[in-house]
């Protein structure tokens, strides 16, 4: 589990989906008992005590469920029960085919994750250069050489998600996004992969340099459910 302050307050933490069930119960044991309701894609927990946890549901929507409340009094209760928590358990748990492609200038990877299992992919680099602080006539001839190396960087990362993606995205639940946000966008027009970026879901990971290492990672983080924590106030 990772935690980092958030803005306006309190702090995010990622819950793999594998330990939510636990993370719930600890809440409620420290807090007292809970109320759940569900607000769009955001399961919003309120305790006893004050405090608040704000479960943004990975893979939105949440399906519905019978009830649209849940009560953890403590621990001791057992299982978490039915209800929105116990559907939030479920639908985080739930194993998933999901294509991710990374993009930042000069490099890219695109690959297919079946749960955890990197089932398919492939990783690329192009040589873009640094930009330039000479002037004159030279400065303008190297953005230009910049331009066109930029340009090719971004046919190879969609070459490389056509290759990789296009071929399953009929079986795909989601498609994650990351790297650089303006290099992802330049690839938006590419006709080729407008099926693939119809399909995509949050969060935009932002991550170095797309290697294979990098790629391998990604699960830990688009499984996760993440949860902003507010304390109790006093």
């Amino acid at each position: 589990m990772t935690s980092r302050p958030a803005a306006g307050g309190g702090r995010w933490v990622s819950v793999a989906p594998e330990r939510i069930e636990g993370w719930l119960r600890r809440f409620a044991e420290r807090h007292g008992p809970v109320e759940a309701v569900l607000d769009g894609d955001v399961v919003r927990l309120r305790a006893e005590d004050g405090a608040v946890a704000e479960c943004h549901v990975p893979f939105p929507p949440l399906a519905p469920t019978e009830d649209d409340s849940d009560d953890l009094p403590s621990a001791s209760a057992g299982d978490v029960p039915g209800g929105l928590l116990s559907g939030l358990v479920r639908h985080a748990g739930r194993e998933r085919r999901v294509g991710v492609l990374l993009v930042r200038l000069g490099g890219h990877a695109a690959g297919v994750f079946e749960g955890e299992r990197l089932v398919v992919s492939k990783v690329g680099s192009r040589l873009v250069h640094g930009r330039s602080a000479a002037g004159g006539w030279s400065q303008h001839r190297f953005a230009r050489r910049r331009e066109k190396q930029a340009s090719e960087a971004s046919q190879a990362a969609a070459d490389v998600a056509v290759r990789v993606l296009v071929p399953h995205v009929g079986t795909l639940d989601a498609v994650v996004l990351g790297g650089d946000r303006r290099a992802i966008d330049a690839l938006r027009e590419d006709r080729r992969i407008g099926a693939v970026f119809a399909l995509e879901t949050g969060p935009f990971l932002d991550v170095p340099d797309p290697r294979l290492a990098v790629l391998q990672e990604t699960p830990a983080r688009f499984r996760a459910v993440r949860i902003r924590v507010i304390d109790p106030q006093g």
